[in-house]
């Protein structure tokens, strides 16, 4: 196996959707292969499960399993590899470090025109308000000196984000030059072990400092999220501020109005959205149930409710304690490296993207992508059945604290 090995080449093992070297390789019924999670994003994406190479159409979704044969090789073959080439690995890391630097200076431009067309647009803004309100009475003239400065905090506030973001740009691009000086100082040595510790250092702290970044850009949106009582099924209770909701055994004697659950333990919140972004957290620790998410006005509160976007549902859950699905339809298994206390929901509702993070861990969970919002857009939550006392912890809306 070593010998034949050695005649194998790098496009052997490319995996045809994300042209890489295959991870967790997976076989379809025929017979090509996949990196499993390119493979399972692509059906997730098209209605159709369909094979990317010969255009197969699968009736039933098959059930993939990795290619242990195929994967062995792959890893015979990365070994191998490894070993010929650390100076190659030296010049691709240098490469990488140096894309990443250019990612970020065209970040910062980004930004930087984003804020030139948002001091454009204000100072057009003012403009109209200052000629609506010229042609008022006397009466209305503090209303527009009001309007401006209200204009002109708003400004101030999006160029101090930005300002935020660049100086963070700006300190990544900085370490990313540090490192790339130690990488050719280090290359130079022969203490090649200490180089890839280093190098893998170094992508573990910059996945972490990405993390955070997108985390803190999605939080910028945050909205003050209450329960609605008028919607909630008669066994819950909510407190008085509607920031908590536990589950009740004695179902109380309420109005079965139009907006109420009747049947599943659900309840939305007061405010809705039809457009721009908006973000939430909710506090989930203590729970072995739950389910969070968002859901359209016009869906359906009587009786059975199955989730799942069809239906105007875009939401995940926990189940048993440890088992987390994305309720796509059909659902998605979601495997997390740690249990989240607590949850970050994120629309942006023109770019049909719902998101979920896990705020301690300042990690996504998971995205519906590609939605098609037409209708508002409600916060949706349930804490779920009590379990005899085992899943008695509440669901709480919580302060968004900016992650550092």
């Amino acid at each position: 196996m070593s010998a034949a090995s050695c005649l194998l080449t790098e496009d052997q093992f490319l995996c045809s959707i994300c042209l890489d070297v295959f991870t967790d390789p997976v076989s379809t019924p025929c017979g090509h292969n996949f990196c499993k999670s390119c493979i399972t994003k692509h059906w997730n994406i098209n209605v159709q499960c369909q094979c990317p190479n010969c255009n197969k159409v699968f009736n039933k979704r098959p059930e993939l399993q990795v290619n242990t044969f195929i994967s062995e090789m792959v890893a015979q073959f990365r070994q191998s590899a490894q070993q010929k080439g650390k100076k190659a690995e030296l010049g691709n890391t240098e490469a990488e470090i140096q894309q990443m630097i250019q990612k970020r200076r065209l970040k910062i431009e980004e930004i930087k025109r984003s804020v030139e067309l948002s001091k454009e647009g204000a100072d057009r803004e003012i403009a109209d308000g200052v000629q609506v309100f010229t042609a008022l009475k006397e009466s209305v003239e503090r209303s527009q000196a009001e309007l401006i400065d209200t204009i002109k905090e708003k400004q101030r506030k999006t160029e101090k984000q930005a300002e935020d973001f660049i100086k963070e740009l700006e300190q990544e691009i900085s370490e990313l030059k540090k490192r790339s000086s130690e990488v050719d100082q280090l290359s130079q040595s022969e203490d090649h072990l200490h180089l890839l510790q280093t190098v893998n250092q170094l992508e573990e702290t910059l996945s972490k400092q990405m993390k955070k970044v997108e985390l803190k850009r999605v939080q910028q949106y945050a909205v003050d999220v209450t329960l609605d009582p008028d919607t909630a099924y008669p066994k819950l209770t909510l407190s008085e501020d509607g920031k908590q909701v536990t589950y009740g055994d004695v179902k109380k004697t309420l109005p079965d109005n139009p907006e109420r659950f009747n049947r599943f333990t659900n309840v939305l919140a007061k405010q809705s959205f039809s457009s721009g972004r908006f973000y939430y957290e909710v506090q989930v620790k203590g729970k072995i149930e739950w389910e969070l998410g968002v859901a359209r006005e016009s869906i359906n509160r009587k009786g059975q409710i199955t989730l799942r976007p069809q239906n105007g549902y875009w939401t995940i859950w926990l189940k048993n304690k440890t088992e987390y699905e994305a309720l796509a339809g059909p659902p998605v298994r979601l495997s997390l490296k740690s249990q989240p206390e607590k949850v970050g929901v994120f629309v942006d509702y023109e770019e049909g993207l719902v998101s979920f993070y896990d705020v301690d861990a300042a990690a996504l969970i998971y995205s519906f992508t590609g939605c098609s919002f037409t209708e508002k857009l409600y916060p949706y939550f349930s804490p779920d059945n009590n379990n005899k006392g085992n899943n008695s912890a509440p669901l709480i809306i919580s302060p968004v604290n900016h992650t550092e």
